[in-house]
Order: C-alpha cells, then sequence, then structure tokens
C-alpha cells in the first residue's frame, strides 16, 4: 500500500487524499526522499522534497472535504485543522486562536507594532510581505485580473475570486453564533468579535476601545487628526480617506449605479443599498431594551441609547452647543462655516442639509 502511493505520486502524480494520510506513515516518505534528493530543474537547487511540483504546480494531496489540492502533505495536515475547527496557536495578549503557528507570528505584530516590509517608492509599511507585493501593484498601477461579466479589473486574483460572489451571490463563510453568511473570510472575523464584546484596540488620546483595529484607526484619523490628505480635483474638498473621497466624487457624477430590485431606486454607494432594502423587509433587528423601540440600523440604535442616558458626547467647540449624535454636530458646523453642500439644479439654491433641498424641490415639481 505504502510503495504504490509513493511510487504514484512521483510517477503519475496520483493524488493521495485526506483519508489516506494516516495511513501512510511520515518517516516512509522521509525515507524515500533522503535516499533521492530531488534536484529542481528549474531554480537548481536541491532539496529532500520535491521541490519542482512548486514550479509544476503539481498538487498530489487532496483534501476529502472541500477537495483543495495541496503541493506537501503537511500542509494538508495544516489545512484539515479549518475543518476540525481546530486552532492550536493562541496570542497570549488577546486570547485569538490560529490554525497555524505561521498565522499566530504575524498576527502578534498587530500587538508589537512591527511592520518589517517596507515600499521602496512610499515607505508604508506591512506586517506581511503579501500586503506589500500587493500594494507595489497601486504604483504599477497594473490590474491584470479582469472580471469577465462586468470588465472590472483587480491586483490581485483573490480579489476578484471574492468580488466574482457579488454576481453569483455565494455567501461561503457562515458565522456559528448568529448564522449570518459573508463574500470573505475577513468579514467573518471582523463580526465574530462583535459576540465578544471585547475591546482590545484602546486609543491612547481618549482612551475609548473599539473591538476591531481598522475601527480605532478609522476613529484616530478622523477625530484626533486634522489631516486630510485626498482632495476633490473638482471642488477642492478635502477628506481624511480615501475611501470617502471616492464617495463623494459620485456627487459629482451623479452617477448611481446601485438599483434596488424592489422599487427601481438608485444610489451611489452599495452600502446605502444595503441600508435601504432593509425597509423593504419590514425587519427591525436592533431594538432599545428601555422602551423597545425597534431600528433598521445598529447605528440608529446606538445614536437612539443616547436619549435615555441625556449624553451628548458631541460638542460644538466654537459656541459649545452638544449633540447626541456626530452627524448633528457636522451639520450645525456648517452654521458657523457658512457651508452650503447641497445645490439645486434648477434654480442653483444651495441648502446646508440634504432634507432642506428636497423640500425646496417640490417648489419645481
Amino acid at each position: 500500500m505504502e510503495e504504490n502511493i509513493s511510487e504514484k505520486r512521483h510517477a503519475t502524480s496520483k493524488v493521495v487524499h485526506s483519508s489516506e494520510i494516516s495511513k501512510v506513515p511520515l518517516e516512509h516518505f522521509d525515507a524515500q526522499l533522503n535516499e533521492n534528493p530531488q534536484d529542481c530543474e528549474i531554480s537548481g537547487k536541491s532539496f529532500r522534497n520535491t521541490s519542482s511540483s512548486t514550479h509544476m504546480k503539481e498538487k498530489p494531496y487532496a483534501c476529502n472535504v472541500c477537495s483543495k489540492a495541496f503541493c506537501w502533505r503537511n500542509v494538508l495536515k495544516t489545512h484539515l485543522r479549518i475543518h476540525k475547527k481546530e486552532k492550536p496557536y493562541v496570542c497570549k495578549v488577546c486570547s485569538q486562536a490560529f490554525t497555524q503557528n505561521g498565522s499566530l507570528k504575524i498576527h502578534l505584530r498587530i500587538h508589537t507594532k512591527e511592520k518589517p516590509y517596507v515600499c521602496e517608492v512610499c515607505s508604508q509599511a506591512f506586517t506581511q510581505s503579501g500586503s506589500l507585493k500587493s500594494h507595489l501593484l497601486i504604483h504599477s498601477k497594473e490590474k491584470p485580473y479582469a472580471c469577465e461579466i462586468c470588465n472590472k479589473r483587480f491586483y490581485r486574483r483573490s480579489k476578484l475570486t471574492e468580488h466574482l460572489r457579488v454576481h453569483t451571490k455565494e455567501k461561503p463563510y457562515g458565522c456559528d453564533v448568529c448564522s449570518k453568511t459573508f463574500t470573505q473570510r475577513g468579514h467573518l472575523k471582523s463580526h465574530f468579535l462583535t459576540h465578544s464584546k471585547e475591546k482590545h484596540y484602546v486609543c491612547n488620546v481618549c482612551g475609548k476601545a473599539f473591538t476591531l483595529l481598522t475601527d480605532l484607526k478609522r476613529h484616530s484619523l478622523i477625530i484626533h487628526t486634522e489631516e486630510r490628505p485626498h482632495v476633490c480635483e473638482v471642488c477642492s474638498k478635502t477628506f481624511a480617506r480615501s475611501g470617502y473621497l471616492k464617495s463623494h466624487l459620485l456627487t459629482h457624477s451623479k452617477e448611481k449605479p446601485h438599483t434596488c430590485e424592489v422599487c427601481s431606486k438608485t444610489f451611489s454607494l452599495s452600502g446605502h443599498l444595503k441600508y435601504h432594502l432593509l425597509t423593504h423587509s419590514k425587519e427591525k433587528p436592533h431594538a432599545c431594551e428601555v422602551c423597545n423601540k425597534a431600528f433598521y440600523y445598529k447605528s440608529s440604535l446606538k445614536s437612539h441609547l443616547l436619549t435615555h442616558s441625556k449624553e451628548k458626547p458631541h460638542i460644538c467647540e466654537i459656541c459649545g452647543k452638544a449633540f447626541t449624535e456626530r452627524g448633528k454636530l457636522i451639520i450645525h458646523l456648517r452654521v458657523h462655516t457658512k457651508e452650503k453642500p447641497y445645490s439645486c439644479d434648477v434654480c442653483s439654491k444651495a441648502f446646508s442639509e440634504s432634507c432642506n433641498l428636497k423640500r425646496h424641490l417640490r417648489i419645481h415639481s
């Protein structure tokens, strides 16, 4: 049995399934390869393992659960932990667990702030070499991976794979706690932290704690720094993040590519469409524990809870007026700045709030 598997592996690239692994001792493969070290015909290096299979993309080890194939037997064994829900490597700082020791090492750089991979073009640093490689494509402007359905292009093949799920509606990553599904593993990881209620990421300036590192970064950038490096070339408005600028640019183009299948209403951002779709479902999953009032959005519930606590954390630095929501403070600040970003296409009259513009448009209709 052992001889047959070994023979076929080298001679005919026979796939060895995960169910066969336990039947073939590791020492058997080690003995075979020690006797016959392999010289890679492509790189010229000599290995105990069949290194040429990496170049030739030969993947003789297949997972019986999901059929994913691998070049190396030990990689398949590590992969099987995903299906078995085994995570033997635990972070001593935040208790997050991982299937691989390498993943834990990379994760620890979040706590140590270590970013050993630096871009030679813009000096941006990264915790992983793969992140740096992906980043370098931004400078080259190269997007080699194209979607055959909508022609959208991507820097990485993995991003294209994730994008295709938009068309297929596939959501392969499910939450074990609430059964919510996601298109990306990263989104599931972020979502899962909402169940733990643990907030490991604390702002050094104000002490506010966050469940996600991305939320802390966003908070620090928007609240504590006045840096807004992203400038709109049309109206010169500045933004803290490139994503905010992209969203803003759609207001100039009037482009609304996202359409509601129920009422045909169009939106400039996919996120706005997702929020809108909740109004059709009539489902209000976020309920107030004090008065039982329910809301479509979690953010609306958070704002509502402040009405019970009488807390108004957002204060105008000019006149001292306080608000329960940051959005209301932003609108109020326009009283001082005289900013009126919402203009009527018919008579060019401008308004500080979108609701005032909507009310005004009725005059013309």
